[in-house]
């Protein structure tokens, strides 16, 4: 913190002209005269740097354009000498507990040996700079606090190209921060999610003036989100403004089965389905088609409804619902496969599939599920059936093989036991060489 320190030497003018210095490029030091207020003369200016063992003591202010400041000049160690407070032109404030200058604004909030405190009511731009604490001690002392004033944006606006958008479109939106100091930060939001949007600053004298700008292409999905401009500045807490964006749409188009509410389309069963569709405005009219041919005579269409009372094969095709507004026609398809009358088989469920832009519902999905279910079913009973009768036959011909070799081991080698020697033995065994036309084996 610098110091500024000067001799002073009484003046018995009510009115002197005050001989001074400048010093490294700071201010001349000034002081008017009055008649209450000893005149001095400022003889000798001297620039001190250090902080360290200097008496007077002030913080920094910073202060919203129209609150109230509060200065301060404090004395540390204090013996008696006298306090001031001056002003950015070097006008005496405050003299000890005097009030020298008519600025009403002004007013006493203490006084003492160590401390004088002043507050600034309405605070003004022009109201911004460096106010000096003087001492006048042997040597005098002096130290300078400086006032920020911050002005809070006037207005926050937010323009935008087109009211109504249509989906898929890019549209532009503005959003201005007029007059603030210093110059407001602008942040995006469409509904819960920030978005980046690119800032232009300018500057007008000591005020800054910050335009926003945001390009967002739409969806159906954004008709009646709000758009968030929100703005960061020290001076203010949560200031925005919003806009709903309001967002047109083609309709979107779904066939639904009222009958049968589950299982096949079956000869000789009715068909009734309803054609559901819903866009930004309103559609004005939906129509029933058949795409592959015309539509059969015995077919009822009221408005979004289809019902045929007797279904048969000549049915089957492809019957699309197509609904449209003003920005466009949308459509869905049902495709209708008549099967044959009930038969032992269980009706198994209808499934839909769904396709961009048309939706395709076809009848046949759930009879080929349920016959493939039937089908493994069956393959996998006659697949038990036969396994279980193999394991029973490989039992049967394993106890077999098992009893038929044991007996042609024993036959073989009978009378043989009590032979001398081996030539003996193969002679008066029981099937040798003079028998073996008389054995024979059988296998099975």
């Amino acid at each position: 913190m610098s110091r500024v320190v000067s001799s002073l030497s009484p003046c018995p003018m009510k009115e002197a002209k005050v001989a001074s210095q400048t010093l490294n490029g700071h201010e001349e030091l000034r002081q008017p005269c009055s008649e209450k207020i000893p005149c001095f003369l400022f003889l000798e200016t001297l620039m001190a740097y250090t902080g360290d063992g200097q008496n007077l003591v002030t913080e920094d202010v910073t202060v919203v354009e129209g609150e109230v400041a509060t200065i301060s000049c404090r004395v540390k160690n204090s013996d008696d000498s006298v306090i001031q407070l001056l002003n950015p032109n070097r006008q005496t404030i405050y003299f000890k507990d005097f009030r020298p200058l008519k600025d009403s604004r002004f007013q006493l909030v203490n006084f003492s040996n160590s401390e004088l405190r002043v507050s600034l009511t309405n605070v003004s731009v022009s109201d911004e700079g460096r106010y000096f604490c003087q001492l006048y001690t042997d040597p005098p002392q002096e130290i300078y606090t400086t006032m920020t004033v911050l002005v809070p944006p006037r207005n926050l606006v937010i323009d935008i190209q087109k009211d109504i958008a249509t989906e898929g479109e890019e549209i532009e939106l503005n959003c201005t921060a007029m007059a603030s100091r210093p110059a407001t930060t602008i942040r995006w939001f469409k509904g819960n999610k920030e978005l980046t949007g690119k800032s232009e600053v300018e500057q007008w004298s000591d005020m800054f003036t910050v335009t926003s700008q945001l390009l967002l292409t739409v969806g159906r999905e954004d008709d009646g989100v709000p758009v968030i401009c929100l703005v960061d500045h020290p001076a203010v807490k949560d200031l925005q403004t919003q806009r709903y964006l309001e967002v047109i749409y083609k309709p979107q188009v779904r066939v639904l089965q009222n009958y049968p509410l589950q299982g096949l389309t079956r000869e000789g069963e009715p068909l009734e389905l309803t054609c559901t569709a819903f866009g930004k405005p309103q559609p004005t009219e939906v129509k029933w088609l058949r795409v592959d041919d015309e539509m059969p005579q015995h077919v009822v269409v009221s408005g979004s409804n289809l019902l045929i009372n007797n279904l048969n094969k000549t049915d089957n095709g492809t019957y699309r619902c197509e609904a449209s507004n003003a920005v466009g026609k949308s459509s869905a398809d049902y495709m209708l496969f008549v099967y044959d009358p009930p038969t032992t088989i269980p009706p198994p469920t209808t499934t839909t599939t769904t396709t961009t832009p048309t939706t395709i519902t076809d009848s046949r999905a759930g009879d080929e599920g349920s016959i493939r279910a039937v089908d493994h079913a069956v393959i996998g009973g006659v697949v038990a059936v036969v396994v279980f009768a193999m394991l029973c036959l490989l039992i049967i011909l394993g106890r077999y093989f098992a009893r038929h070799k044991g007996t042609y081991f024993t036959h073989e080698a009978k009378g043989a036991d009590d032979a001398a020697d081996a030539d003996t033995a193969i002679i008066n065994a029981e099937g040798g060489q003079n028998n073996s036309e008389e054995k024979k084996e059988y296998f099975i």
